[in-house]
């Protein structure tokens, strides 16, 4: 019987022990857990309180002009989600289109039906019509127009779609397209977008974004299709 109850005790002693081990590895766990979670709430007030710096310092209004450059895709597109944006609020928007003109285009037919003004160059791409003469003509009637637009106060936010092109190709002026861009309203929103942006727009702008390619898939041999890419 001595031997019999020595047995038990030591069985309930090694209960007693492995219980005691797994409270204390629980009681670890839940220190290390909450010491994470200390440290992180620590790194999201130090963010909070940068941002709220950032927040209360920025107190100036004004007409915003951003321009959306690089060789990535989606330049056009962000452009058109902030038309978008613009009109949800019940802002007057328009769009001036300088290269896209003959294709489809999906963010017309639609934002055309919620009020949006669209004036588009019609030629399409210059590799395509391989007539300066034209061509140039063509982007100086669709320049008047945004000129028009751009002295319209009436216009929270004006979209210049491919502009940049424009520029680059010397079918408009620079310092016509500076000049506009200066005098505009003061709270009229403008949104310029394509490659190879001048650096003086690009100087004049508040806001520029480059767009860069990672993988594009035209170059793995898949076409641009219907309510995707246009």
């Amino acid at each position: 019987m001595t031997e019999k109850t020595t047995d038990n005790n030591a069985n309930i002693d090694s209960t007693d022990v492995d219980s005691t081990n797994l409270d204390n590895t629980s009681l670890e766990s839940t220190k290390l857990d909450n010491q994470k979670a200390d440290r992180h709430k620590a790194r999201q007030q130090k963010v909070k309180l940068g941002v709220d710096a950032k927040i209360a310092a920025a107190q100036q209004e004004k007409g915003i002009l951003l321009v959306l450059t690089g060789n990535g895709k989606g330049k056009s597109t962000s452009g058109f989600g902030s038309v978008a944006r613009a009109v949800g609020h019940g802002h007057k928007a328009a769009v001036v289109q300088f290269i896209k003109g003959t294709w489809a285009c999906g963010e017309r037919n639609l934002l055309e039906g919620a009020g949006v003004e669209f004036h588009v160059m019609g030629t399409g791409f210059t590799w395509e019509t391989q007539d300066k003469e034209k061509d140039t003509k063509a982007a100086v009637e669709a320049w008047e127009y945004a000129e028009k637009l751009l002295q319209d106060k009436s216009v929270n936010l004006l979209l210049l779609d491919e502009l940049t092109y424009m520029v680059s190709y010397h079918y408009i002026e620079l310092e016509r397209v500076l000049t506009a861009l200066r005098n505009r309203p003061a709270m009229q929103h403008v949104i310029i977008t394509g490659r190879s942006c001048h650096r003086e727009i690009i100087e004049l702008a508040d806001t520029v974004s480059e767009v860069q390619p990672i993988k594009h898939a035209f170059n793995a041999g898949i076409k641009a299709q219907l309510g995707f890419d246009y």
